[in-house]
């Protein structure tokens, strides 16, 4: 009868030597590190951080709604914390739009006809692969994330216009209060070349199209079409400068 070797395991630890030879011969795994518990931390009491200036930006919206009633006491932080409430809903009010929004025909009178009265709405009348659409349309993206306050879609021109003519695009529709305020057909209205700047200045001839949404009232509309046309001789001068550099190569 052969000789057999017997390891007890009953008591915790009593085969470690054993083991510890069978790990370094490579047959068994090796050792699992021992368990050590997350080290505890008491979480910062509500009460015990200190009330400041960055403890009310810290806040969301609803949470400094919440805090009215709590900060009767500190007159400097609860004036503070209106004072971010009218920050967060301005910024909202700014980031109104920001894009150029696909619609199609079913579309239109909701977000078109009847968009609000204070909202400027530009669409843009295309189809894909005319390359006329497709350099309006990068204009129109790029003016869509300058001036927030005022909506942008585009839609396809026949869904818009049963059989509207294709030599007619792009075509721009300047909308305000449910009506048709402007009309511009071909991508000729925009300029020799058709920049944001070039196409902003035409949108803004007549009407303050454009509307950084910044503030309201005349002054603003005037700082914005300044702005404007200060973007375009900008663009102009940096046309003259390409074609100097490209002629003198």
């Amino acid at each position: 009868m052969g000789d057999y070797h017997f390891v007890y395991k009953d008591v915790e630890g009593a085969s470690t030597q054993w083991d510890d030879i069978q790990r370094k011969l490579g047959n068994l795994p090796p050792k699992p590190a021992p368990f050590k518990p997350p080290v505890f931390t008491v979480a910062d009491d509500e009460d015990s951080i200190a009330k400041d200036k960055a403890w009310i930006e810290d806040k969301t919206e609803e949470e400094l709604e919440d805090l009215e009633d709590d900060l009767d006491d500190d007159r400097f932080l609860q004036e503070y914390r209106k004072k971010r409430l009218m920050e967060m809903r301005e910024a909202v009010k700014i980031a109104r739009f920001g894009s150029v929004v696909p619609i199609s025909g079913s579309d239109f009178v909701r977000e078109v006809s009847q968009a609000p009265p204070d909202v400027w709405v530009v669409v843009m009348l295309y189809k894909d692969g005319f390359p006329e659409c497709r350099l309006l349309l990068e204009c129109i993206q790029i003016l869509a994330t300058r001036y927030t306050a005022t909506k942008f879609v585009k839609i396809i021109s026949t869904e818009c216009i049963p059989n509207y003519p294709d030599h007619n695009l792009p075509t721009l529709l300047v909308y305000n209060n449910g009506a048709v305020k402007a009309t511009h057909v071909g991508l000729h209205n925009f300029g020799r070349r058709c920049t944001p700047e070039s196409v902003a200045l035409v949108l803004c001839q007549s009407d303050p199209v454009l509307n950084d949404g910044q503030c309201g009232g005349e002054q603003s509309r005037q700082a914005v079409l300044d702005g404007i046309r200060k973007k375009f001789v900008e663009s102009v001068v940096r046309e003259h400068e390409d074609d100097d550099g490209s002629s003198s190569d």
